[in-house]
């Protein structure tokens, strides 16, 4: 099965981002991956291609899919046969939203984290 051409727009430290990088490596697919926190040009990119300014974002082979998880990265690839079942897994969720300490460090705020009683 040939790899599938793919383009990751994602956020530096994001829990959807990490759904997707963990969905890319499970199927071993090599992937170029644009940090838009990093570099505002590749998310000035994202919202040019895909028409919307929520990430992550991935193409694949030069279709769009915007604002995924990587449940749903997951999907596309399965339902457009682009890979095939496997039994590996992730050791991230791949349906997770951002954590408070996420938004923070992305804002650059100093995160204090206490620990439990």
């Amino acid at each position: 099965m040939e790899k599938p051409q793919i383009t990751a727009y994602v956020k530096t430290q994001c829990g959807w981002s990490n759904g997707v990088r963990a969905v890319l490596k499970k199927y071993d697919l090599p992937y170029t991956e644009k940090d838009i926190i990093i570099n505002p040009a590749f998310r000035w990119e994202m919202e040019q291609k895909s028409g919307q300014p929520l990430s992550p974002c991935v193409e694949v082979n030069g279709v769009m899919v915007a604002d995924i998880s990587g449940e749903e990265l997951e999907q596309y690839l399965l339902k457009n046969s682009l890979v095939g079942s496997t039994e590996r897994t992730t050791n991230v969720p791949l349906n997770a939203a951002c954590s408070d300490a996420e938004h923070a460090a992305m804002r650059g705020e100093t995160v204090r984290f206490q620990a439990a009683p």
